[in-house]
């Protein structure tokens, strides 16, 4: 004997909730995902990177970067603090693996060299270094080196590759700026 229309309905219901309830389930696993592996938005906080950033700016910061390829000079990336747990930095790479590092009168020289930086607003001042960044390691500055808390005054002076969280992608608040 064949099924009601009562019947028929509260199974084409529990069908309908059923599929809504996987659907969701699918969104909320991507969603996930995602924002573990792939990128998620952040807000700066604080002056070291002006003025290619400045505080309260809104990024989408992307992870899975360096799973293909190595941080490169110039890249702004995201790393945990060292001193303090659920606080991150957000910095320059200056220096790469096996480099020397100086800075003379607020200039910075790679293996001798002087490194251009036009993203600098003011002029730097004072003399760090030598320093010799070690394999697997980099050495980061912030953009306004007057306030930015850096590899120049950390106890240990350069992030580990494995240490890298993100690298920064795009401000969108409040103006749209590509980063990288």
């Amino acid at each position: 004997m064949g099924k009601t229309k009562k019947e028929k309905k509260s199974h084409s219901v529990a069908y309908e909730l059923f599929g809504w309830l996987v659907y969701i389930a699918i969104i909320v696993g991507l969603t996930w995902l995602i924002i573990t592996f792939v990128g998620q938005r952040t807000s700066v906080s604080g002056h070291s990177m002006e003025t290619t950033l400045q505080d309260g700016d809104q990024l989408i910061v992307v992870k899975i970067s360096y799973r293909f390829r190595d941080p490169k000079r110039y890249d702004i990336i995201v790393f945990p603090y060292q001193y303090e747990e659920n606080v991150y930095y957000i910095k320059r790479i200056i220096g790469l693996p096996g480099e020397t590092v100086e800075i003379i009168s607020g200039k910075v020289y790679i293996n001798g060299e002087l490194l251009d930086e036009p993203y600098l607003s003011e002029e730097p001042t004072g003399d760090y270094g030598p320093y010799q960044v070690p394999e697997d390691s980099y050495f980061m500055l912030g953009d306004n080196r007057a306030v930015s808390k850096d590899s120049r005054y950390w106890h240990n002076t350069y992030v580990k590759k494995d240490k890298i969280i993100a690298k920064a992608f795009v401000m969108y608040w409040p103006s749209l700026k590509w980063l990288g």
